[in-house]
């Protein structure tokens, strides 16, 4: 049987400070590539429980069909996960989309009506509603994308102890941008989040077998 690892909320909010993604244009050569940093320890073989979990935040901003999108009301009583990244990352955002994208098709049609993905930029003055439609519709058309004021998202995602920061262009011309990679999923019973996966383990494998659990109200 898998080994769930149950973490507090302190342990979340350091365990987010050391799983931090920079990422920028880059180079061929590497020297100014992404960098992923994740703790080994947080390795597990699915998602990890928290033994406190996070309320839902309360959070409104501009839907990518340019809607005004309250997340609180319009997730209610829905299964649903979060992430916050941007479109313009070269690994980790696309890779995470693209696995739950995944996992999201080999569910039933039932459990994917039910399943919400909500992903907030955490750069809104490159990612336009039209621009997050077009990039989250490559993965998955129902995949949801919010944009709005940086300091409302570092807000909420400060609140859900993932540490954002924002873009900056360096002296190449890069633009560098440092964020959270962890995927928040949040029970549809109290929309609560009572799992997070990190990036190392929002594999199409392991979310395939958790999300029906999650879809239903149980912790995996």
């Amino acid at each position: 049987m898998r080994k769930t690892r149950t973490l507090s909320v302190a342990a979340v909010i350091l365990t987010a400070a050391l799983a931090l993604t920079s990422c920028s244009s880059g180079t061929p050569d590497g020297k100014d590539g992404p960098v992923a940093s994740v703790d080994g320890a947080d390795r597990t073989e699915g998602g990890i429980t928290l033994d406190t979990p996070f309320a839902k935040p309360d959070l409104t901003l501009t839907d990518d069909e340019g809607e005004k999108f309250d997340l609180v009301e319009e997730t209610a009583g829905r299964p649903t996960l979060l992430f916050f990244g941007y479109t313009h990352c070269p690994d980790i955002c696309p890779l995470t989309m693209s696995n739950i994208a995944i996992a999201k098709s080999r569910l039933t049609d039932a459990q994917q009506k039910k399943l919400r993905v909500v992903f907030v930029t955490t750069d809104p003055e490159r990612d336009t509603p039209k621009r997050l439609h077009a990039w989250l519709g490559m993965h998955d058309e129902s995949f949801t994308g919010l944009t709005g004021d940086f300091g409302t998202v570092q807000a909420a995602a400060r609140g859900l102890g993932i540490h954002i920061e924002e873009s900056r262009k360096k002296k190449n011309g890069d633009i560098v941008s440092t964020h959270g990679a962890q995927v928040l999923a949040f029970s549809p019973k109290d929309d609560e989040a009572h799992v997070l996966y990190t990036d190392s383990k929002a594999t199409p494998e392991v979310l395939e077998r958790e999300l029906p659990k999650i879809i239903r109200g149980e912790t995996p």
